[in-house]
């Protein structure tokens, strides 16, 4: 693995054509997979030298395959493949680059070499279309380093929450330094928001995440819903004391307290379809073997397929902190960090991605997302759709035991070339 800020080889000029597509996409994500914030890993998070590095490729890749391309003030990766006429309207097709630590391959990025693969055959075949198509990489969907999601697909959907500037990662370092110290300038954020009136449409093409696909012997299918979260940071304060010498009856171990609100979320969250709930962090501040910890953090993640039941579970868990900070004689504080509502996607562009995949031979399946996805940035903006590709491995994702193969890569950059040229307004 290579470490960020080293160069490696230029992509083969070669340019993709339906039936080799899937072969250079997975070529693009070996390429792109060799910048890491880590050795031992693919870790990629927000504007470190790694991150900055994928972008300057995916800005040439894109300039290579006819588009003008820039790299925006929060990171975006922005390319136009412009149509005939300057001022015609605006699809487009976007995904992120960014990463989760000890990531897979594929996870944002599939979506954007999609695109970019089908830039390059529409430029190599001399067609135009009758609107302006834009690719976007988006710099910050998983939320990795400072605890908040969306950061580029909200500023180009104009919702960016500039409350989010005075986040702050674990060195201390705010999102507004960070932008700054790398030439960007946050007081210029407002301006990436696209009008909604030049909008036709968003279109997202995702590794599923999961096995339904795998379970059924499809490449590729359509999104219905991307499920909402609201994710926390929950501190616990409780009294230090030496391990061998408190009694167990005179404690008030913050981890204990953790523990429980923990293994309470894991009940709860099982006893409704679609509900999930996940502690994705758990640490023990300046923790030592022989000492009953006086501070626990944790984050918790929850969503559902439905606000309403996710809210209940919200609820019942509320109940539960209450009940643990009796019990226990623990302070807990509780910030909610993001929250993000349940988006369902446009009829119309579940259509237009049904026919494309009647018309590629494949049975149409419809299914839910339980991940979040940066096209949930654009509901109330303009029409969104999503595509799903078959993971393999189990429907193995945020992992490097992640898998694509190219048969199926190659299937969805054909849909997806078949619903741009079968768009109309």
């Amino acid at each position: 693995m290579v470490s960020g800020g080293q160069t490696h080889a230029k992509a083969s000029a070669a340019v993709a054509a339906p039936g080799t597509f899937g072969a250079r996409i997975l070529d693009l994500a070996d390429r792109l997979a060799k910048w890491s914030d880590s050795q031992d890993n693919l870790t990629c998070t927000y504007l470190t030298s790694a991150h900055r590095a994928v972008a300057g490729q995916l800005r040439e890749w894109m300039r290579e395959a006819g588009m003008t391309a820039e790299i925006d003030t929060v990171g975006n990766v922005v390319g136009r493949f412009a149509a005939l006429d300057p001022g015609a309207k605006i699809l487009i097709i976007g995904s992120h680059y960014d990463t989760v630590r000890n990531a897979g391959k594929y996870d944002g990025r599939l979506g954007i070499l999609a695109a970019l693969v089908v830039v390059e055959h529409l430029n190599a075949i001399g067609r135009r279309l009758p609107f302006n198509f834009e690719v976007i990489a988006f710099s910050e969907e998983e939320g990795v380093r400072f605890g908040t999601a969306y950061l580029g697909s909200s500023a180009v959907a104009g919702r960016f929450d500039r409350q989010v500037l005075e986040r702050r990662d674990a060195s201390g370092l705010s999102v507004a330094e960070l932008i700054r110290s790398t030439g960007g300038n946050p007081d210029a954020i407002p301006a990436l928001a696209r009008q909604a009136q030049k909008l036709l449409g968003y279109l997202e093409v995702h590794i599923e995440q999961g096995p339904v696909l795998l379970q059924e012997k499809l490449p590729v299918g359509i999104v219905t819903a991307v499920a909402g979260s609201v994710r926390y940071l929950i501190s616990i304060i409780g009294v230090s004391g030496h391990a061998g010498t408190v009694p167990m009856t005179a404690r008030n171990d913050a981890a204990a307290a953790a523990a429980e609100i923990v293994l309470f979320a894991e009940r709860r969250c099982r006893q409704a379809q679609g509900l999930v709930g996940t502690v994705g962090q758990l640490t023990v501040p300046n923790g030592a073997i022989n000492v009953i910890p006086g501070r626990c953090e944790l984050s918790l993640d929850i969503r559902a397929d439905d606000v309403t039941k996710r809210d209940a579970a919200i609820a019942d868990l509320f109940a539960e902190i209450e009940q643990i900070k009796k019990r226990r004689g623990v302070a807990i504080e509780v910030a909610e960090v993001q929250r993000t509502p349940t988006v369902a996607c446009s009829p119309r562009m579940q259509g237009l991605l049904a026919d494309a995949i009647v018309r590629a031979g494949i049975r149409p399946h419809y299914l839910p997302s339980g991940a979040g996805h940066d096209a949930v940035m654009f509901d109330g903006i303009t029409d969104i759709g999503m595509l799903f590709v078959r993971c393999g491995n189990g429907g193995i994702s945020h992992s490097p035991l992640e898998s694509l193969t190219a048969d199926d890569a190659d299937v969805a950059a054909r849909i997806l070339l078949d619903v741009i040229m079968n768009f109309q307004e």
